[in-house]
Order: C-alpha cells, then sequence, then structure tokens
C-alpha cells in the first residue's frame, strides 16, 4: 500500500476498520462504535461498547474495584499478547513504524481506548477543500 496517497481520513477508517476486526478475532465482537484520531505522530483509537456479556456479569458479580481489576488483568494481558499482530497491521496502514502501545479500558463505560506512539508522522494526501 502507498500510504501516500491516503488521505488521513481513508488511513484513520483503515484503521478502524483493522481494529474491529482485531476486536472481533482476539475478543469474540467487535465494538457498537470505533473512532481513530491521527494526530501528528500520534494514533488515537477509541472503541465503545466493547465489554462482552461474560466481562459485564464478571464486573457486576465481583466487588467493583476487585471486577474491575480481573478485567483489566485480562484485557492487558490479551493485548500484550497479540501487540506483535496489531503493530503491524498499524504499520501496513500508515506506512510508520509503531514505537509504543498504550491501553486501558473503563468497566463503568464499556469504552477501551488504544493509543499507538508512532516513530514519526505518517504521510498523507491532503484533502481538496
Amino acid at each position: 500500500m502507498n500510504c501516500a496517497l491516503k488521505t488521513q481520513g481513508e488511513i484513520e477508517a483503515a484503521v478502524c476498520k483493522g481494529i474491529a476486526r482485531f476486536e472481533q478475532d482476539y475478543m469474540g465482537r467487535g465494538p457498537k462504535n470505533i473512532h481513530a484520531h491521527l494526530i501528528g505522530d500520534i494514533l488515537l483509537v477509541r472503541l465503545k461498547g466493547v465489554l462482552t456479556i461474560a466481562e459485564q456479569q464478571l464486573v457486576a458479580s465481583l466487588p467493583a474495584e476487585k471486577g474491575r481489576d480481573l478485567l483489566k488483568q485480562v484485557r492487558i494481558h490479551l493485548i500484550e499478547t497479540a501487540r506483535p499482530t496489531m503493530e503491524t497491521m498499524i504499520q501496513d496502514i500508515t506506512g510508520v513504524k509503531v514505537l509504543s502501545l498504550h491501553h486501558d479500558i473503563s468497566t463503568v463505560t464499556a469504552e477501551e481506548v488504544v493509543l499507538f506512539s508512532l516513530n514519526k508522522v505518517p504521510s498523507f494526501r491532503e484533502t481538496k477543500k
């Protein structure tokens, strides 16, 4: 893929599609809503409605902090295990190497945030106004 030919919006859309597919393959279901935002050399992905029914029941059945902590530990482990796959996908879409990945999930809002720090700003085609 020639990333220089894509617009910023096309890169963000491709990231959304790839992350949604990743969530489906690795977590068993995709998010209800997903948005990607390329801000310089930072790629922020915000997913809404990501908790499975089993995760929701787990969180509800345990004391608040214990349920939250357990769910976060499991999700962190899954993300760390799949990190090479995610980094390769982002590099293929943006044409830029991923330096680091940061992740968090909320058991209250069922929202997940994934932040990719890139080694440089991806090249993209400016959109016509």
